[in-house]
């Protein structure tokens, strides 16, 4: 049995507690961790005979004069050495520069154990892209209604109608799907409609919360209730009363947690550690996963959050939607960055559409603001993405393949055709109700929320548009 060759993660610029830490989270995937404290150590490192064993380069913070020297000084060293730079701030223009400097991926501390990973994995795996830059690609999705959320396929449109009808209400949600398919943003679309609009809309990462923490962190603490809790907290609970509380991955809750979660939502009432008594509360939670919860989730917890789910597709399958995505993001781009305003050719926009996008829209967007800074013209074209086509064509895996479209339809979605689906994935006739439901909110698109004149131009009455936006769960905020 051949063993695996040894994997080095080169560790320049942080404090000895960052250089645990990171030890101890990168271990887990079997790495290991050399330290160098400048340049001319790391350059030592990478010419010395375990230099080879180096596969990426971490840079534990970012200094506008010193760091892209450094990154060029590394490049001289090892051309194609992925470098990941960690840095403090969720800071676009910062990511842009490092970018520009040479970097291949860019973090921002404190670093969820998990995200350092996958940045690993993807910079060390050459059939893969390079990192996906989640901070910028985050960055593009601004608060949004759920009508200007882009994607016409039939999946993606039910989703948003049960996430148009959840809004109405203060019950719970749930929102299912796979990393980067924008659970975040529908969930605060949810959040932008209901009545609770006004109120506070707070966010908590169960997954990144240690489990000896994540009690304190919702339902607060009273002084003194355990050690090193010198000071009384008021809970994330108790914070967004009256608006939306955002449970991100809220199947990696301990069981416990869960119980005392199911209580708050069965009673409204929140009573902090350590306190004989308990705060009344009004909030709305709204749970996101990953994947389907666990079989040992707490069965009264799941039952009340997945009362109402919202199950959204990956990009793969909705591979149509990816050029208008594509030009949505860009635009996004040219706003958030300062990058000069970009088009996509056709040939492009056909290498995306055949790519299965496993890391889903936050995927794409890395990608193309990846393209963005080294392209030199207005336009991208197919040969920004040489990575995006090898995948597509020659790593014979399937997660690398997307389902194949028909050649009309992917014409259309090219073109920018404003289609609506009449045909499901198995070739039968999608129901009235939901093609209706989709020409309305195209309607509401085009003529950008004026309601008089959408129901001028579907021929019908105002009273008569506003029954069936009700009918069919379509957000009149729109």
């Amino acid at each position: 049995m051949r063993e695996e060759p040894t994997r080095s993660l080169l560790l320049l610029d942080a404090d000895a507690d960052e250089r645990r830490l990171i030890s101890a989270i990168a271990s887990r995937s079997g790495w290991s961790v050399v330290n160098a404290a400048d340049e001319e150590q790391a350059a030592a490192l990478l010419q010395g005979p375990h230099g080879r064993e180096v596969q990426a380069a971490l840079l534990g913070s970012w200094n506008e004069v010193a760091s892209p020297e450094l990154i060029t000084a590394l490049r001289d060293q090892r051309e194609n050495l992925p470098i990941i730079v960690l840095s403090h701030g969720d800071n676009v223009s910062v990511a842009v520069e490092a970018m520009r400097a040479g970097a291949s991926d860019f973090l921002v501390r404190p670093v969820a154990p998990e995200r350092l990973l996958e940045a690993l994995a993807a910079n060390a795996d050459r059939r893969r892209p390079a990192g996906e830059l989640a901070p910028v690609s985050e960055k593009l999705a601004p608060a949004l209604e759920l009508e200007q959320l882009i994607g016409a396929s039939p999946e993606f449109r039910a989703a948003l109608a049960v996430a148009a009808k959840s809004a109405r209400n203060r019950l719970p949600v749930l929102i299912i799907g796979e990393p980067g398919t924008g659970k975040e943003t529908v969930a605060r679309a949810i959040h932008a409609a209901s009545l609770r609009a006004k109120g506070p809309l707070l966010s908590v990462d169960c997954k990144a919360i240690p489990a000896n923490i994540i009690d304190s962190d919702l339902f607060g603490h009273e002084k003194g209730a355990f050690p090193g809790a010198f000071t009384a907290k008021t809970g994330k609970l108790v914070q967004a009363d009256g608006g939306t509380l955002i449970l991100d991955e809220i199947g990696a809750l301990p069981t416990e947690t869960q119980e005392l979660l199911d209580r708050v939502l069965a009673t409204g009432e929140v009573r902090p550690v350590g306190l004989n008594g308990s705060h009344s509360v009004d909030v709305r939670v709204i749970a996101t996963c990953s994947r389907p919860l666990p079989e040992d989730f707490h069965a009264g917890l799941a039952e009340r959050i997945g009362a109402t789910s919202v199950i959204l597709p990956a990009l793969r399958e909705r591979s149509s939607d990816v050029p208008a995505l594509a030009r949505h993001l860009l635009n996004r781009l040219s706003e958030q960055t300062g990058l000069r305003p970009l088009t996509i050719g056709n040939d492009a926009l056909g290498v995306l559409m055949r790519y299965s996008w496993p890391g889903n829209v936050r995927q794409l967007a890395g990608v193309l603001f990846r393209a963005g800074l080294q392209c030199d013209s207005g336009s991208l074209t197919a040969d920004h993405f040489p990575h995006i086509a090898i995948q597509s064509r020659y790593t014979n895996r399937a997660t690398d393949i997307s389902p194949k479209l028909s050649q009309s339809r992917s014409e259309e979605a090219i073109a920018g055709a404003p289609a609506v689906t009449l045909y499901t994935s198995d070739g039968h006739l999608r129901p009235l109700e939901e093609i209706e439901a989709d020409i309305i909110r195209l309607a509401i698109g085009h003529y950008r929320g004026r309601m008089t004149e959408v129901a001028r131009r579907l021929g019908i009455g105002r009273s008569t548009l506003y029954r069936k936006l009700g009918d069919l769960g379509i957000d009149t905020a729109a």
